[in-house]
């Protein structure tokens, strides 16, 4: 009887010890949720924003070929993966955005915002580091506005075998109200109205995954403006465009942008100044 009654007792402080572990282990667990969903850094669902979404330059090869309406037949699906396999991009689009040099900020008119001595060096140095990374870069696209073409043309004497070409589309503007707002600067909303459109014309000209028909991954360099670089950023990684004022850019810096086949897209750098001495540094 007494060793029946021991048994009895080692069994309740067992059946206690694992209802204490198993309440610890609860509480824990909960605990660990609430510092989870308390962080900035992670959360059990991405938010709607966070998706990715594949079609963003419409040329996914599901939007492009009428969906099937019976995929039993195995001819009808042969049929509608070859179409498929047509509008598919099989390379790598590389876009590499320069910004302008220094310039003369006392200019009144575009003309009189030239490079100063100071930025005509740092276009140079850019353009010996491009020139240094020996890519087969297919052209140079430039901006409109003299600081930017001044700043392309310098750099070309690095590349010479690259053709220059200007598009107005890449002109320096307010692409969109930003978020949070910055005092001294302000302008009107017809500005945004304006630039806005044009700026998101040239993100829509250069930024999307290669034509099916391309062989090779192409390395195209834009030389423009730190707004228009700062938006192109945030459009390309679907992050909210009014966050475009939060990034800074040095003069003459480097950012890199790869467009996958499958219209994933990579920053591989972000207003890249590594390669410029100290005393050259501005932004």
């Amino acid at each position: 009887m007494g060793s029946w009654m021991r048994m009895q007792k080692v069994a309740s402080v067992a059946v206690a010890a694992a209802g204490g572990a198993a309440s610890f282990w609860f509480a824990q667990k909960t605990l660990d949720e609430r510092k989870v969903l308390n962080s900035w850094t992670t959360s059990f669902e991405p938010s709607s924003c966070a998706k990715w979404d594949f079609n963003w330059d419409h040329r996914d090869p599901k939007s492009l070929v009428q969906p099937l309406a019976d995929s039993s037949d195995p001819t009808v699906q042969n049929r509608y993966n070859e179409k498929l396999d047509k509008k598919r991009s099989r390379v790598v689009r590389h876009l590499i955005l320069v910004r302008h040099g220094q310039y003369n900020m006392d200019g009144r008119s575009d003309l009189e915002r030239y490079l100063t001595e100071k930025g005509q060096k740092q276009a140079a140095i850019s353009g010996e580091r491009l020139k240094e990374l020996d890519i087969n870069f297919d052209k140079i696209v430039r901006s409109t506005m003299t600081r930017a073409q001044e700043t392309a043309k310098i750099m070309s004497i690095s590349l010479p075998e690259l053709k220059l070409y200007d598009d107005a589309l890449l002109e320096e503007g307010a692409p969109i109200p930003p978020e949070p707002p910055v005092g001294h600067w302000r302008p009107e909303i017809s500005q945004f109205f304006e630039d806005g459109a044009r700026i998101e014309a040239a993100f829509r000209k250069y930024f999307h995954r290669a034509e099916p028909d391309q062989k090779q991954d192409s390395y195209t360099l834009i030389v423009c403006h730190a707004n228009v670089i700062r938006y192109f950023v945030c459009r390309a990684l679907q992050l909210p465009p009014e966050a475009w004022l939060r990034i800074s850019l040095g003069h003459a810096s480097l950012t890199w942008i790869s467009i996958m086949d499958d219209g994933r897209v990579t920053l591989r750098t972000l207003g890249e100044t590594g390669h410029m001495p100290r005393e050259l540094l501005s932004r």
